[in-house]
Order: C-alpha cells, then structure tokens, then sequence
C-alpha cells in the first residue's frame, strides 16, 4: 500500500486540482470540507465549514520538520507513511462517514503531499476527493486580495452607547446589506467588550470570517457597516479594509445622553461586579485613580448609573479625538436621534442615508 501511495500521489493531485472559487462553490453547495493539517494550524485558522481530520499530529508534524530540515525530503516522506500508515483505516471509515453523495473537498497548507494523501485513500474507498490548489495558503492570498477591494461603505458611528450595533442587526432584518464586525469579532469593541461574549476568534479566523460576510454580499452596492478602529479586542481588520471604511461616507448618530446611559445600564446592571471591576482597572491611568475608585465604589453599590456616568466621560473624550483625525467633516453626517424604540432608529438612519444619495 505505501508504494501505491508514493507512485499514485501526483496523478490524484493533479487530477482533482480545485481553484479556490470552485472549491467554495462545492463547500457552499453542501461538499463536506476536510482540513487534514494539524490540530495547532487548523486551530489558527481554517476554511469556515471545514473539519479537522489531521494527516499528522502536532508532534508529528514537528518530528517530520525537523528530519526534513536535518536530513531531506526522502527521510521526512518514508517516516511520514510510516505515522499515516496505520491510520489510515480509520480516516477512511471517518471520510466514508462525512460523504453522504460520495464527495468530499481536501486541504492542507500548500495542496500537496498531505491533501494528496487523503485524497488518494477517499478515491481509493470509492469517494471522488477534490484538492484546493494551492492548499489553504493559497485561500489565505485569495481573501486578502478580496478584501482589499475598494467596497461602497455606509459607516455608521457614535459615542459609546449610541445604539449603533443594535441598529445594523435591525437594519439586517430589514433586508439592507450589513456587516456586523463585532458580532464577527465576538468583543464589543472596548475594555469591557468581551463580557457576555464567547471567546474572540483568532486574527487569522477572523478574516476568514469577515471574507465569509463580505462575500455574501454584493460588494458593487453600498454595505453598512459600524465605525471601528483597526483592532476589535484581539483581533484586526485588514488594512486596506480599514482604510476604505475611513474613506467612505460616515453618519453620525448623535443619541440624547440619558438614552446611552440607560442602554449601557441595561446591558451591564446584570454583569458580576467584579468583572466590571477588573475591566474598569485595565484603563486606570486613562481615566485617572480618583475616578477609578470612585467608579469601582459605585459599582460595589450597585449605583450602575453613576459608574457609567464616570467612564463616559473618558469614552467620549477618545471618540472626539478620534473622530477628528480618522474621518474627512465633509464626508461626515450628524444625524440627531430622539428616544425611541432601535427599530425606528433604523429607519431614520435608512431615510438619512436614501436622502443623502448614499443608498
């Protein structure tokens, strides 16, 4: 068996060789996708949809390496079938498993010995496998040249508290293109933006995410989108993309004070005090000790509202300083909104745009 798969490898590889958009196209048509790297990099990043089934271990993978490195391709290649060897039942009852039709989608780094492998033991049990040419580093330059498209942005910004994500999931629901970045990075943006939120992606898995997004939609037609600075907790959004949204038209919402203190309360007055606590630390010698601690007294208290009313303050400050420097006035739109339910927020930031001539 190993010396059938060392002389069939390049004849599967080639035969079933998949551009990028064809291999999408399959993956979004129901395909099963199979990552076949190894459990580290598929955990960085990895085709939305696809499945972890790794050729090699994380060790294994390094033990490989370093005979490559030390010794040259043929030792790293006849230790590589001797690991995969007996494993290689098990991969095909778990492919057999995956293929409802018969059909699975393979990748590895580069699309060569190891998508190759796997997808000579699927063809080899009755399963057609296709290989994304070029492997996932060839995905990786596809969404970074994506992305780096000149997109028709509608930013929609605002002080802290401003509604502003509530009013693009309204404005979704309403059928207008979104793309919601923090619902993307799983953070809120701030030094409190994590709590209630899952684990942020990686910065790798989050373009992936936002290639995702941003594909779905048509990208020659305006794509509302919330004003972000280039880092959403831990994670980035591509330069160029950054940079057109800072090209792009900006209405400001411009929401009566007491109406962001309530939707702010409402959001943290059930969060635990001492992760609110810990969060509020982090900007100390932003807002200043005095204010720290009295914040952090507040909150002990239960005095939401007050706390709120202290961080603001610093909140506000940054986003007058940024505002200033980040986007053109002549390409920014204040709109004041008077309180009232987020639906109708939506529909007079809709209106604006329309008249304008944005939409």
């Amino acid at each position: 068996m190993v010396t059938n798969l060392q002389t069939e490898l390049p004849q599967t590889e080639k035969r079933n060789s998949m551009s990028v958009e064809s291999f999408l196209q399959k993956r979004d048509a129901g395909c099963p996708v199979i990552d076949v790297r190894s459990p580290a990099e598929y955990e960085k990043g990895h085709v939305p949809g696809a499945l972890n089934l790794p050729l090699f271990s994380n060790e294994e993978r390094a033990l490989i390496g370093t005979l490559y490195m030390k010794y040259g391709k043929e030792d790293a290649i006849s230790r590589g079938l001797e690991i995969i060897g007996p494993k290689l039942k098990e991969f095909a009852r778990q492919g057999l498993s995956l293929a409802d039709n018969q059909e699975v989608l393979v990748y590895c780094w580069r699309g060569g010995m190891r998508s190759s492998s796997m997808a000579w033991l699927f063809e080899t049990v009755g399963i057609h496998a296709s290989v994304l040419a070029g492997g996932y580093k060839s995905y990786r330059h596809y969404i970074h040249d994506f992305l780096s498209y000149p997109f028709t942005f509608i930013v929609i910004g605002g002080m802290t508290g401003s509604g502003k994500t509530e009013i693009l999931v309204e404005m979704r629901k309403l059928g207008y293109p979104v793309i919601n970045l923090e619902e993307l990075a799983c953070h809120k943006g701030s030094v409190f933006g994590a709590i209630g939120e899952p684990p942020q992606p990686t910065p790798e898995q989050f373009e992936n995410l936002l290639f995702e997004s941003m594909a779905s939609l048509n990208r020659k037609k305006p794509i509302f989108i919330e004003d972000e600075s280039i880092s959403i907790g831990a994670v980035f959004l591509p330069r160029p993309f950054h940079k057109r949204m800072l090209e792009c038209p900006l209405i400001n919402l411009v929401v009566p004070y007491k109406d962001r203190i309530t939707r702010l309360v409402k959001h943290y007055a059930c969060t635990d005090k001492e992760v609110l606590i810990q969060a509020l630390k982090r900007i100390e010698k932003r807002i200043g000790r005095e204010d720290t601690q009295r914040a952090i007294c507040l909150i002990r208290e239960g005095n939401i509202e007050e706390a709120v009313t202290i961080i603001l303050r610093y909140y506000d400050k940054v986003y007058y300083r940024t505002m200033k420097v980040s986007h053109d006035d002549e390409k920014r739109i204040n709109l004041e909104l008077m309180p009232t339910e987020i639906a109708e927020y939506a529909r007079q930031v809709i209106e604006c745009a329309a008249y304008k001539n944005l939409l």
